[in-house]
């Protein structure tokens, strides 16, 4: 068994890897503010502190891998990673698929060509510097950990406990039934990972101690908007049916991707959804069927009524004016 420490692991997939990780037998330290989840899962010890102004807490112990589950700052991740440098076999860094650069090119791997900042020093997470600085943070913790690192670029985190309401929207929208506004093309492929599948796949790479860079989406085979959609469908045994309205059309009534239709990426910014798995599937990357990540996700909705909000997502006026023009089209 391992000593792990996570830093972070109160929130989402890091809970998730923390509780994977006590049910394998592991030794678990948590370092975190304990603000985002104040409870913390039987058996593991508990850190209390910002790991900005704080790291110094973890000086003089010694663990066998450390998972960096929030690390958005280059500076700050250096920080931990220097001070663990000597006291951590293996480091894991949650990075993001948001560190690709712009296009990413179809069917694209871990090999292709990484964001880039004009300003290096910014530590502004908004504005777009967000796939760079996570870039920036990869660089740190493979230079420090040379050979002893593992990156990790998920893409969209779904399922139980999540706080945003990506996935959300479809399963709560599915599930309401009725008409449901469709954008793009049955057949445009879309990606996303189960937190818990993650989660588990973490303590996986410890246990094996993998080193290398993964991108860590899902599923394995092929998966498109409409299958995806009808598979909701059918785990939640909703009435809904789907209208599938063009791209451009859904655009022109100013309709935001990801955001306001969340999952949905119109060209060119759609082949983040083609982005190859095969290294993190070799590496024992395994995922659960889609039904059960849409039912898990409508029990958690129904048992959090109002957590996450849907506040920035289509409403149902927007949604019925943009369909009736659609259908006025005809």
């Amino acid at each position: 068994m391992s000593s792990i420490l996570i830093i972070g692991g109160s929130r989402f997939s890091g809970r998730f890897a923390a509780e994977y990780a006590l049910s394998r037998g592991h030794t678990l330290t948590l370092f975190n503010r304990g603000k985002s989840s104040p409870d913390v899962p039987s058996g593991a010890e508990q850190i209390s502190g910002d790991r900005d102004a704080n790291i110094d807490l973890l000086r003089n112990r010694r663990w066998d891998a450390v998972i960096d589950t929030c690390g958005y700052v280059p500076r700050v991740v250096r920080k931990s990673a220097e001070l663990l440098k000597e006291s951590a076999g293996q480091y894991i860094f949650i990075s993001s698929i948001s560190a690709y650069a712009d296009p990413f090119p179809p069917n694209g791997n871990e090999d292709a060509p990484l964001a880039m900042l004009a300003d290096p020093t910014i530590e502004d997470i908004g504005g777009g510097a967000y796939g760079g600085l996570k870039a920036l943070c990869e660089g740190v913790v493979q230079e420090v950990f040379a050979g002893r690192s593992t990156i990790v670029r998920p893409g969209l985190i779904v399922g139980p406990r999540d706080q945003t309401y990506r996935f959300n929207y479809w399963v709560a929208r599915v599930a309401t039934g009725g008409e449901v506004l469709a954008p793009g093309k049955p057949a445009d492929p879309v990606q996303f990972i189960d937190a818990r599948d993650l989660g588990e796949w973490l303590i996986h790479l410890v246990e094996v101690h993998a080193a290398g860079v993964f991108n860590a989406t899902g599923p394995a085979e092929t998966l498109s908007m409409g299958a995806f959609l009808e598979t909701a469908r059918q785990a939640l045994d909703s009435k809904a049916s789907f209208t599938w309205v063009d791209d451009d059309f859904v655009l022109a009534h100013e309709v935001q991707p990801w955001s306001e239709l969340p999952v949905w990426l119109p060209d060119p910014d759609a082949t983040i959804h083609t982005a190859s798995i095969q290294r993190a599937l070799a590496a024992g990357l395994t995922h659960r069927p889609l039904a059960d990540t849409v039912r898990a996700t409508h029990e958690w909705m129904q048992a959090h009524p109002g957590s996450p909000s849907s506040e920035g997502t289509l409403t149902a006026d927007k949604e019925a004016s943009i369909l009736a023009e659609w259908h006025s089209r005809a």
